[in-house]
């Protein structure tokens, strides 16, 4: 019985075929008759597996494309926002009127704000500069003089021609030491120093007032100045 069994399974043989024939073009969506016309049921097996076979690798090759897309996206917002500060952004759209454009101007503001930044920190800075260097001290100008102021003779009064000398008042005037030098036949000179501001004092003004004491003064010299 097993035997016949057996032999009645391998008279169905072509019956089974079909089905599994029909059962892979089903799954493949195509119809294999149509295309495999003179192929043998094997044959037909074969061809409908490596449809199959392809159309699993089409899915996978969209699947690794679409990865790559997704990682060459990504690649870009980085490198965006790397050079700018901000991510890749889609393209914006364009306006509706080509008059519009000459309405808006998409980096005149910017540049304007920046433009009147710096000029306000600039003035600030020269304020500051301005204001610093009004308040530093201003360097006064001074020359140190030594005069030698000669007597009459002998007999004039040292004392009361040095008094008189001294007695010179005159704003930026600053009277210092004295001494007498004795130049001969019993006459000594007198050597005065003082210290005059030059914006204020003429230093030739000055010999002429110490000149203008005719009783004691015969004549004046400048003997020596120095810049201060």
């Amino acid at each position: 019985m097993s035997a016949l069994a057996m032999e009645s399974f391998w008279f169905n043989k072509s019956a089974c075929d079909d089905a599994e024939r029909a059962y892979y073009e089903k799954l493949s969506g195509c119809k294999v008759d149509t295309l495999v016309t003179g192929l043998s049921s094997s044959e037909e097996m074969a061809l409908v597996k490596k449809l199959n076979a392809l159309e699993t690798e089409n899915k996978q090759l969209k699947k690794v494309t679409d990865d790559l897309k997704a990682l060459v996206l990504s690649l870009e917002a980085r490198v965006g926002s790397l050079e700018g500060g901000k991510p890749a952004a889609k393209a914006a759209p364009a306006p509706a009127a080509a008059d519009d454009d000459d309405d808006v101007d998409l980096f005149g503001s910017d540049e304007e704000e920046d433009d009147a930044e710096k000029a306000r920190i600039t003035e600030e800075r020269l304020k500051a500069y301005h204001e610093k260097k009004s308040k530093k001290p201003q360097v006064i100008a001074k020359t140190s003089v030594l005069f030698d102021v000669k007597p009459w003779d002998d007999e004039t009064d040292h004392n009361e021609m040095i008094k008189a000398c001294k007695s010179i008042e005159m704003d930026g005037l600053v009277w210092g030491a004295n001494k007498l030098v004795p130049i001969g036949y019993g006459i000594k000179k007198l050597q005065i120093m003082c210290t005059v501001e030059d914006a204020k004092v003429s230093i030739e003004e000055l010999g002429e007032k110490i000149e203008a004491f005719e009783d004691f003064v015969q004549s004046v010299d400048v003997a020596a100045m120095n810049k201060i």
